[in-house]
């Protein structure tokens, strides 16, 4: 079903995905522009209350505290609900071997009970770990499909590894063919 928009047909929210995402340095917000374009979805971006430091050693120190505690850190306030929506992409860092602590807690604040979630996350080369687990633990009710690790931010193969993720997911996410 379509609603028309300033004068063009656009799918209902239902129809389209929710992109979810969190990023420290702007690797993971490319992965998710990216998924926008693919896909046609709503994109919310989510920003904890209190920002992490800038320099590595602290940043490090305080993902590592905040990973062993399960600590979920508050969160500003954003604009949506998953509530319409039947598929969501949930994008991270990946720190130390998870999720960052800010998705977590949006993930843990929000009922995403029979929703298709399909996590990515970016990440320099380290450990990958298990985020599709840890997303699974963290909404249990939910249909968790194979997560997405990219290099840095994709470089000029992202759109690529975007759609053969997309096909290999079982396209939860409808791939628009003219991004």
């Amino acid at each position: 079903m379509s609603v028309e928009r300033n004068g063009k047909t656009e799918p209902e929210k239902k129809d389209r995905p929710l992109i979810v995402s969190y990023s420290y340095s702007g690797n993971t917000h490319r992965i998710a522009q990216g998924l926008q374009k693919l896909t046609g979805g709503d994109w919310i971006e989510v920003h904890p209350w209190q920002p992490y430091p800038m320099a590595f050693p602290e940043l490090l120190e305080q993902v590592k505290r905040e990973v062993q505690s399960g600590f979920h850190p508050g969160l500003l306030p954003v604009s949506g609900s998953p509530r319409p929506y039947s598929v969501i992409f949930v994008g991270s860092p990946n720190w130390c071997g998870t999720i960052a602590p800010p998705m977590a807690s949006w993930l843990y604040k929000n009922n995403l009970d029979g929703k298709i979630i399909l996590p990515f996350y970016s990440h320099c080369g380290g450990v990958s770990g298990d985020l599709r687990g840890t997303v699974s633990r963290l909404c249990p009710k939910a249909d968790v499909r194979e997560a997405l690790g990219v290099i840095g931010d994709g470089g000029d193969d992202l759109t690529e590894i975007l759609r053969q993720w997309l096909i290999k997911t079982k396209n939860g996410g409808k791939c628009n063919e003219n991004p």
